[in-house]
């Protein structure tokens, strides 16, 4: 009999998530004695709807074994008295000391190997350093890491982040299965991008990394309402019609109240391998101005070098295994300027940013 019912709890999937709670092995117990069942949950999240939708879901699978009675004790981490690093507001992950939003006005701009990079070359520097892989339609993070397959630990109630080439990570790509489309709403977003932060075991860090999906969406507004970012990086390249798209990230950053460190130009020119020079296929000067315009800093310009796409594909980031390539140095003076940016300015405030309400967002003007 108990084995019939591990069988049917490997199909009830954890709330918001791919994966089944045996698979995350948040089952704890199963006690069977005459035809009364015990089931003992232990799981990451105190939000109650969660265990609540939980107990229908296992109910409903155990229907048919016509059990005379079904307990099911699910243990929940404990709501602690809401801390925060911030002036004021709200903070789900106190232990970090200091937030960077990595985002980008349109996507295939570079912004997760930006993102990646810029953490490594900080980590570098002696700082504990994590990253969240935010972006949930698209989490490459794994992928770069070379951790594609790498299954989280549990731990009591919290998932515990991967150590990887010198930083922690945690992605929604090492939750669900390879390959798998998520067909979420917003509401489903928001959600997970606050259990990112809320739910896994992230250890004290100086700094603490989120990769945003493209645009300027649900996952941003979460992001900034949950927890005080201390600094917004905006990636684009030198086209116009991407600068264009940067412009609305930019103004992102300034309605969320996120203090802007700069802009980075990726794919700024083709470094050719064969004669070592750099051209500037895609224009120039464009990302400078708009820099300007926003009264910050153009924090690098890294080109297109064979070593960061092969890197990217092979999880070997530039910055970790090519340190003396271009890239990787221009990775680490932009690491350099932002430490910088962030020890000068300080905690952060986001106790304006206002929920969303009515059809109405944080950005709304």
């Amino acid at each position: 009999m108990i084995e019939e019912v591990k069988e049917r709890l490997a199909k009830v999937k954890y709330p918001n998530f791919e994966k089944d709670i045996m698979s995350y092995g948040f089952v704890k117990e199963i006690k069977i004695e005459d035809e009364k069942a015990y089931i003992k949950l232990e799981i990451v999240s105190a939000n109650s709807s969660v265990a609540e939708e939980l107990k229908r879901d296992i109910a409903e699978a155990l229907k048919d074994l016509n059990l005379k009675a079904l307990d099911i004790e699910i243990l929940q981490p404990k709501i602690e008295e809401e801390k925060s690093n911030s002036k004021s507001g709200k903070n789900v992950a106190p232990q970090v000391k200091n937030f960077v939003m990595v985002s980008s006005g349109k996507g295939g701009v570079g912004k997760s190997t930006t993102a990646l990079n810029l953490a490594i070359s900080m980590a570098k520097m002696g700082l504990k350093v994590g990253i969240v892989d935010a972006d949930i339609y698209g989490p490459n993070i794994p992928r770069m890491l070379g951790e594609v397959g790498t299954q989280p630990e549990v731990v009591g109630a919290k998932l515990k982040p991967i150590l990887t080439h010198g930083i922690y990570m945690m992605s929604m790509g090492v939750l669900i299965d390879e390959g798998q489309g998520l067909m979420w709403r917003g509401a489903m977003i928001m959600k997970a991008v606050e259990q990112l932060l809320s739910d896994v075991l992230w250890p004290e860090l100086d700094v603490l990394f989120l990769d945003m999906p493209p645009g300027t969406g649900d996952a941003q507004i979460t992001s900034a309402q949950s927890i005080p970012i201390n600094a917004g990086v905006c990636v684009s390249t030198p086209q116009v019609v991407s600068l264009d798209d940067s412009k609305r990230a930019l103004d992102m950053f300034k309605k969320l109240h996120i203090p802007i460190a700069g802009v980075i130009e990726n794919m700024s020119g083709f470094l050719c391998p064969d004669n070592h020079k750099e051209y500037e296929i895609f224009g120039k000067g464009n990302a400078k101005a708009m820099a300007d315009l926003y009264e910050c800093e153009l924090l690098a310009q890294i080109p297109l070098e064979m070593i960061v796409r092969e890197g990217g594909d092979e999880g070997k980031p530039v910055s970790f295994y090519h340190s003396e390539s271009v890239s990787a140095k221009r990775y680490a003076q932009a690491a350099e300027k932002l430490w910088n940016f962030i020890q000068k300015n300080g905690s952060s405030d986001n106790a304006a940013i206002q929920p969303v309400m009515n059809g109405k967002s944080a950005c709304s003007s």
